[in-house]
């Protein structure tokens, strides 16, 4: 399990570093472009992760998840397939602690209590992607973009990055419904919508500081937390 928390915390390294080298390119996205922000955020992470650039397989992934990628991690003891996929959120700062989820982006199951009932949801990414019989890591990390709006634009204020724990860490990060890294979601489970769940930053970063990771736009300096 040691060594699956390495893979994440590299991988966040990787693309918290794309993030950063593009974050004033980012800020002056945010001011002039008049898409929907969560548009906007979508292109940002893109157009960071392919500018700093990874290895790479040549094998399709597929979900509803803006960055996917197939590629090999290295480390000085080993190398593994990973299938890599970074997701974007938008929202006001006022929402800056939390990102709504939903199971097709997660592997670990939700354990969590929702209007006083114990609640457990598979999420519906696999631990281990198995691709033309070949095994790939299933990392899933997302990128926060925190804005505040003025009458003439939207000014981005941070972004936020967290690295969501593979379901083979469920044990560490969520073992029962009270130890949980979860809030309720932004569905009306009476109105019949599709199960949601909010990943609580903080909660998150109780467990392992390194897993989420928050960078001021300019001039402000990031230093990694670890």
């Amino acid at each position: 399990m040691d060594r699956l928390e390495g893979i994440e915390k590299a991988s966040l390294r990787l693309v918290t570093q794309a993030i950063f080298e593009y974050r004033d390119t980012a800020s002056e996205i945010f001011r002039h472009e008049g898409d929907l922000v969560a548009d906007i955020g979508e292109d940002i992470t893109r157009e960071s992760l392919d500018r700093l650039g990874t290895s790479r397989i040549d094998q399709r992934l597929f979900g509803k998840i803006d960055y996917k990628r197939a590629r090999y991690l290295f480390h000085p003891d080993y190398a593994v397939k990973q299938a890599l996929f970074v997701d974007s959120k938008a929202e006001k700062v006022s929402g800056q602690g939390t990102a709504t989820l939903q199971t097709s982006q997660l592997s670990m199951t939700v354990r969590h209590i929702r209007s006083g009932c114990n609640v457990e949801v598979a999420g519906k990414l696999p631990n281990i992607l198995i691709l033309k019989n070949e095994p790939y890591i299933t990392t899933t990390i997302f990128v926060k973009y925190n804005y505040r709006e003025t009458l003439k634009s939207k000014i981005l204020d941070s972004v936020t990055i967290a690295a969501l724990p593979n379901g083979m860490l469920q044990e560490r990060y969520n073992p029962n419904f009270t130890d949980t890294i979860w809030l309720a979601g932004r569905n009306a489970p009476t109105l019949g919508e599709e199960f949601r769940v909010r990943l609580s930053f903080p909660r998150l970063k109780e467990k392992a500081c390194w897993r989420v990771q928050k960078i001021p736009i300019s001039p402000h300096e990031f230093h990694w937390d670890d």
